[in-house]
């Protein structure tokens, strides 16, 4: 195999694991990193932890992802979970697997992740350069000839892989920076969005909950046409709307409906596990063992304290009413609220909040066996700078480290010669 000049721009994971790849293959490779250190977005992950990837089946694998999760079929043959649990425990890191089979270090910390890529770049000999950030790409007859800095230097090189990220949580360097380049010299980009996000409501009441999680609840998304219902999970209130586990996870296809739809609204169950009906028998039971007691001391036994004052305001009910007083309208609207509680979504987040990026260079012009350009010989893409993302659990982590072996290696064996 011919030696040649690979430069990767991106020291994250998708950038560190092609430099891996690449330099294992005994290729002469360069990583390019912005920052003063590497992996920054990494340590952030899984609050610090690092859900590394999931323990899940390919095919489930694939349906994580919103409706490109095909195009990463080849990626992941060559380099799924497995192999990337491999790689981490053959170099003395030890994982668990946690629920919904989330893979993590036992040490908790992801700076333990980042330890054994950064090991693992030195003993292959890959020279990362710091406070190197690009301006452009060096391209002669749609083949990359090599890259250009901001500080006007010139690196030539026989390929580059561009793996600088998205635009979420810009503060680590993830700029969009990268995926502008690409627009710019031709290739198509999907606009970019927040996803794994917050969403915001058009009702004042959660900053009166901010901070207070609700446990054990389903959601259902409805607008005009489609309705999108959670498994049982949880939700936290913030100043400007709803987070937590749950939005979270169905945030990207709720941004998608926002796009489509002119009224979205939220409906949460506080009861899932029990029918109206079920629900109904609970409340007469506890009205008549409570007879005495006011409709608010009642409430104590079916809600947070800090939801009571707002149940009751909604509802319309006198908090100091006695149980025994009660009529059938005024339970049937308490179990109205119980089970479809309302809000109206206004949007998601900014993209700055988002725990990945949506969109960005279009799989339309990415080879899936290859990860190279189809407009530039030589040229490479991964990471979350491409157009695809997945729901939490490890799935975009996953994504990271696949399309960056798969761009590392098909760099270095010349696939496109």
């Amino acid at each position: 195999m011919q030696k040649k000049k690979i430069v990767i721009v991106g020291g994250g994971p998708a950038g560190m694991m092609a430099a891996i790849s690449a330099a294992a293959l005994e290729q002469d490779v360069v990583l390019l990193e912005k920052n003063t250190s590497l992996g920054n977005k990494l340590l952030l992950s899984g609050k610090g932890r690092c859900n590394l990837t999931n323990a899940e089946t390919l095919e489930y694998f694939l349906q994580r992802f919103s409706k490109n999760g095909s195009f990463l079929r080849d990626a992941f043959k060559k380099f799924f979970n497995r192999e990337l649990m491999d790689f981490f425990q053959t170099r003395g890191l030890k994982l668990k697997v946690e629920r919904q089979l989330r893979v993590f270090p036992v040490s908790d910390r992801a700076l333990s992740i980042l330890d054994i890529l950064t090991a693992e770049l030195n003993k292959l000999g890959v020279q990362v350069v710091f406070k190197s950030k690009l301006a452009n790409l060096l391209i002669k007859e749609h083949r990359i000839e090599g890259v250009r800095l901001e500080n006007g230097v010139n690196i030539l090189a026989d390929r580059v892989i561009l793996a600088s990220g998205g635009a979420s949580y810009s503060f680590t360097g993830s700029d969009g920076g990268g995926i502008n380049i690409a627009q710019k010299i031709g290739h198509l980009v999907i606009p970019l969005r927040s996803g794994l996000v917050p969403l915001e409501v058009k009702e004042d009441y959660p900053k009166k909950l901010e901070g207070l999680t609700l446990r054990n609840i389903r959601l259902k998304f409805s607008s005009e046409k489609t309705e999108i219902v959670s498994e049982i999970g949880e939700l936290v209130f913030t100043a400007f709307g709803v987070s937590g586990p749950l939005v979270i996870s169905l945030s990207s296809k709720v941004g998608d409906l926002l796009l489509e739809s002119k009224t979205l609204e939220l409906e949460i169950d506080l009861k899932p596990a029990l029918t109206e009906e079920q629900l109904d028998n609970r409340l007469l039971r506890e009205f008549k063992l409570n007879a005495k007691k006011s409709f608010k001391n009642t409430l104590k036994t079916l809600l947070p304290l800090r939801l009571i004052t707002l149940f009751i305001q909604e509802s319309k009910i006198d908090a100091f009413k006695k149980c025994s007083q009660i009529t059938q309208g005024e339970r049937e609207k308490l179990l109205s609220l119980l089970k479809s509680f309302r809000m109206v979504i206004t949007r998601t987040r900014p993209i700055e909040e988002g725990m990945v990026t949506r969109g960005g260079v279009s799989l339309k012009e990415i080879n899936p066996r290859t990860m190279e350009s189809r407009r530039i010989k030589g040229l490479y893409f991964c990471g979350e700078m491409i157009d695809l993302d997945g729901d939490t659990g490890g799935f975009n982590l996953q994504a990271a480290f696949s399309t960056g072996y798969l761009a590392g290696a098909s760099a270095a064996v010349d696939y496109s010669a």
